[in-house]
């Protein structure tokens, strides 16, 4: 028997103090995150909190800057974990798997913050672990990616006038391209979120 966990990643205010986040695609993220929790309580689904942290950075990612917390509106109820992570992916430098186990978890639903980077790198890690994976785009958010050779100092205004920069859209576009038929099945959020009609 399938049993199937929700991971929420990275949905957290460290993102929104930085400058690039005027230019993300999905500023109301936090809402479309709600949906799938609601969807995978009212499922009896396991929901699984990941945050992000980078300890002694000083940076957005430092807990000790305050920001490595949920944003505003979303909060774990009794029995859904909060782990953190210092690795890209959920897995590596956490007890997510062990959790996962212990839950008799076989099926996976990711969602969060940056689409291509925690959220994706997750996906490949989960299904190389045996996971059915579930890839929710819609209820992932990213900001332009610029090219490799960009300062890392460089402004928003500079990225976006590079014309190398990619926007989210097409971000989330390779992303999917990456992800489908290989690592994760891409699902539409309403497809997950929409209330069964009663026969």
């Amino acid at each position: 028997m399938s049993r199937t966990a929700l991971i929420v990643i990275d949905v957290q205010e460290s993102f929104r103090v930085r400058p690039n986040w005027a230019a993300v695609n999905h500023p109301d993220i936090a809402e479309r995150v709600d949906r799938l929790v609601h969807a995978a309580r009212d499922s009896g689904d396991l929901v699984v909190w990941v945050l992000h942290t980078e300890p002694g950075t000083g940076g957005a990612f430092d807990p000790a800057e305050g920001h490595v917390r949920l944003i505003e509106g979303l909060a774990p109820i009794e029995g859904e974990p909060l782990i953190t992570k210092t690795s890209h992916n959920a897995f590596t430098t956490t007890n997510l798997q062990q959790l996962l186990t212990q839950h008799g978890v076989t099926d996976l639903v990711i969602s969060g913050i940056r689409t291509e980077q925690c959220c994706e790198t997750t996906a490949r890690v989960a299904s190389d672990l045996g996971y059915e994976v579930v890839f929710v785009s819609e209820a992932t958010a990213t900001t332009p990616l610029p090219h490799w050779t960009m300062p890392a100092d460089a402004t928003l205004d500079e990225i976006l006038a590079d014309p190398r920069t990619l926007s989210p859209e097409v971000v989330t576009e390779r992303t999917e391209y990456a992800l489908a038929g290989r690592f994760a099945t891409i699902r539409a959020l309403d497809e997950l979120t929409a209330v069964p009609v009663a026969s």
